[in-house]
Formats: structure tokens, C-alpha cells, sequence
């Protein structure tokens, strides 16, 4: 069960102007896991998983980039977390049915952001957004 998420670096910067098209690559890494401490109260200690992650969004041609750092804390029976901690330090692997929520979690937070800070320095929005389509009604021929 997640219960933490926290940014420990953003960054976005607009290198060049945009001319043409650009391609836009998004992605999302895990790049180390930890045993912490969470407090539960005034006397319960939690061991938890720290995820530490990496999102970024890169514009080629050159154009710019976002950078985001964070964590994620996991809260897990201790045997599982000795279990997790001991695959991600032998292998760096996780299990596949723990990655899915926690990458979903990652994108879903730093593609909200991500939106926002690409805004304000004038990049294109790094996911697409929804676009209302007008059609043509086409000419009703009445027999009657």
C-alpha cells in the first residue's frame, strides 16, 4: 500500500524554439529502493520501502526538457519487505504486480505536473491532450 509521494526535484527548461516537428519521449524509472521507518502514531514504527524515481519528458529535436525526482513510500509486511529489498539489491527487480501500481502512481502524479510546468515555459503539453472535432452534417435528401 503507498502511502507517501513527495517531489525532491523539478526541473523544466526551454532550450530552443520549436520549429517543426517534435517528438516528445516520455519516461519513468525506478532507480533504487531503501528500507525506511514511517511513524504510526505516537509509539508504532512501519517499515516501509523508499522508491526513489526519475520521470522525464525530453522534446527533440533539442527543443527542451522535464525533470522530475521523487520518492514514494510502500508499506508491506516485513517479511515481503525483506523479500523486495533482497531481489532489488541481488537483481534490481521488482515484482511485476508491485511495479504496475507503483508506475501508475509515478506517471499519473508527474503527468499532472509535468502539464503544468511545461505551460510555463512555453513547451508543448508532454501528453496529448483531448481535442473537440467538429464534423459536417451531411445533406439530408427528404423523399417524401
Amino acid at each position: 500500500m503507498i502511502v507517501g509521494f513527495g517531489f525532491t526535484k523539478l526541473s523544466a527548461e526551454k532550450k530552443e524554439p520549436s520549429k517543426g516537428k517534435i517528438d516528445i519521449n516520455n519516461n519513468v524509472s525506478i532507480k533504487d529502493v531503501q528500507e525506511d521507518s514511517f511513524s504510526l502514531g505516537k509509539d508504532r514504527q512501519q517499515n516501509v520501502l523508499r522508491f526513489l524515481f526519475e520521470f522525464t519528458s525530453k522534446y527533440e529535436p533539442n527543443v527542451g526538457n522535464i525533470l522530475f525526482e521523487g520518492e514514494l513510500l510502500y508499506m508491506e509486511e516485513q517479511k515481503k519487505v525483506k523479500e523486495i529489498l533482497g531481489n532489488w539489491k541481488k537483481d534490481k527487480k521488482l515484482p511485476k504486480e508491485m511495479m504496475a501500481g507503483l508506475l501508475n502512481t509515478v506517471l499519473t502524479k508527474c503527468n499532472v505536473q509535468a502539464l503544468i510546468l511545461s505551460q510555463q515555459v512555453n513547451l508543448p503539453p508532454p501528453i496529448p491532450l483531448p481535442k473537440v472535432q467538429v464534423q459536417q452534417q451531411a445533406e439530408k435528401n427528404y423523399i417524401g
